[in-house]
């Protein structure tokens, strides 16, 4: 299904936001947005309402729109709930996983290894971890940690800038995998839980 201009406006919005690009603070103003895709402010004011469900803007009184905090309670907070969201999909997912589905948490763990810059390795860890729960057939579970998962690769840009990148994750995205082809679904689900809850620590 093709985006909508709204959607199309909110993803790119999202992605400079995730990136750094638009600073936490930072105004977004809705005539400027409208003339720089060349839409209307119906479609810009639906891409603020996505990107206000998705937590990556904010509406204040008398000051508009602006690009959401990140102080360390909003990542706490968006981080515990992502822990336990998702962790629930995977005890869900997990039963359900197949030859298939490990095939394409491999490629992603492979593209994960490969990476070069930071960008292509958020990439590739938001793959793995989106592939590690969509057979939990759960779509509104599914859309939330979809959002979360922005949110988090936002933090994870963040803490990047300030300490520099280096590739990361790959054996504990390993030990998951490893404990769920062992059928060890709830010892997958707690190193899941904790894998994510200490991307918060490390910021």
């Amino acid at each position: 299904m093709a985006e909508t201009v709204a959607e199309r406006i909110a993803r790119v919005l999202g992605e400079r936001i995730v990136a750094g690009e638009l600073l936490p603070g930072a105004p977004l103003r809705q005539d400027r947005i409208a003339e720089e895709f060349e839409a209307s402010h119906v479609p810009a004011r639906e891409a603020f309402q996505l990107l206000r469900s998705r937590g990556l803007v904010v509406t204040e009184p008398r000051r508009g729109v602006r690009v959401a905090p990140l102080d360390p309670a909003t990542i706490q907070e968006t981080v515990e709930i992502r822990a336990a969201l998702e962790s629930l999909a995977l005890t869900f997912a997990a039963p359900r996983m197949n030859a298939a589905s490990f095939e394409r948490i491999e490629n992603a763990l492979i593209a994960a290894d490969q990476a070069q810059t930071m960008v292509e390795w958020e990439q590739a860890n938001r793959v793995f971890h989106r592939e590690l729960v969509i057979p939990c057939r759960m779509p509104k579970l599914l859309s939330m940690l979809d959002d979360l998962q922005l949110a988090n690769s936002r933090i994870i840009f963040s803490s990047t800038r300030s300490a520099g990148w280096q590739p990361g994750s790959s054996l504990a995205h390993r030990q998951i995998v490893n404990a769920l082809k062992k059928k060890e679904f709830d010892r997958a689900a707690t190193m899941l839980r904790n894998h994510i809850r200490g991307l918060e620590r490390a910021t």
